[in-house]
């Protein structure tokens, strides 16, 4: 089953590439071969992806803040910090999903410090920090426990089965992100040329669509869920844990910019 989230699609994709070089009904693990010729030589567990997201979103955390008290004192290297943030990690996802680095440490943890810097610098932005924004650290709070409350309770209806993660919900999944990005894309084209962005601005367009991209992400977590779950379960490689830490830190960081965003629409003065 493909996931939404596309570095957790490259998982199953090399899942599948290791299972083909076996008949079906033969009992042999699909990732022997695999664990023989690499680092790995265990099955992956859950502490492993606990253990390795938590350290994934700790290296961002420290990103995050590192960046966010660099707006206090020289702005302009702060947001210069921010693209770089932003462009590196989408190059870093890109190396993760096209370039068969999921399960690679390295790669992981470079995302994360990418992200880092973006999330700090994007939180600055949105709260208004560097223009005496008082209401920053209630509003950053805000996000990160609507993050954590999300996450938390997708985790709870992925547990319960109140959702089945079928194909058919994987493609319609899919389906909508892709729509979201193509939107948001001529959204960016669109302010740039009239300078008018309807899905940015505020307003009640903007407002239904933010809260649409916090439901997409919420959902995105049920692919998540699923996808580590089987890999689990099938016996993965034990370093295929950075790679889900990844998947899941990439959709972790979409909802808490997205519930921010939302955030900073009703405390605009």
């Amino acid at each position: 089953m493909r996931s939404s989230n596309p570095v957790l699609t490259s998982l199953t994709n090399s899942q599948r590439g290791q299972q083909a070089a076996y008949a079906p009904g033969m009992q042999q693990n699909p990732y022997q071969g695999f664990q023989e010729s690499q680092v790995a030589d265990r099955p992956m567990t859950v502490d492993d992806v606990v253990t390795k997201t938590a350290i994934t979103l700790g290296v961002i955390v420290v990103g995050a803040v590192l960046n966010f008290g660099l707006l206090l004192t020289s702005p302009g290297l702060a947001y210069i910090l921010t693209f770089v943030g932003m462009f590196g990690g989408l190059i870093t996802v890109f190396v993760a999903s096209f370039g068969k680095k999921f399960g690679s440490k390295t790669v992981t943890l470079v995302y994360a410090a990418f992200e880092g810097l973006f999330v700090g610098g994007l939180s600055g932005l949105f709260t208004g920090v560097t223009v005496g924004g008082s209401n920053a650290a209630m509003m950053i709070g805000q996000a990160v426990l609507g993050t954590v409350g999300v996450f938390a309770g997708m985790l709870w209806v992925y547990k319960t089965g109140a959702v089945k993660v079928t194909p058919k919900f994987q493609r319609v999944l899919t389906g909508a992100i892709v729509g979201v990005l193509v939107l948001s894309l001529g959204s960016l084209l669109l302010g740039l040329f009239t300078g008018t962005n309807p899905l940015y601005n505020g307003g009640p367009i903007a407002i239904v669509f933010s809260l649409v991209c916090i439901g997409l992400a919420a959902l995105s977590f049920l692919s998540d869920f699923d996808l580590a779950d089987r890999l689990i379960r099938e016996g993965a490689p034990s370093n295929y844990a950075w790679g889900v830490a990844l998947g899941l830190a990439v959709t972790l960081v979409w909802l808490y910019t997205e519930i921010l965003r939302l955030i900073s629409y009703f405390n605009r003065s």
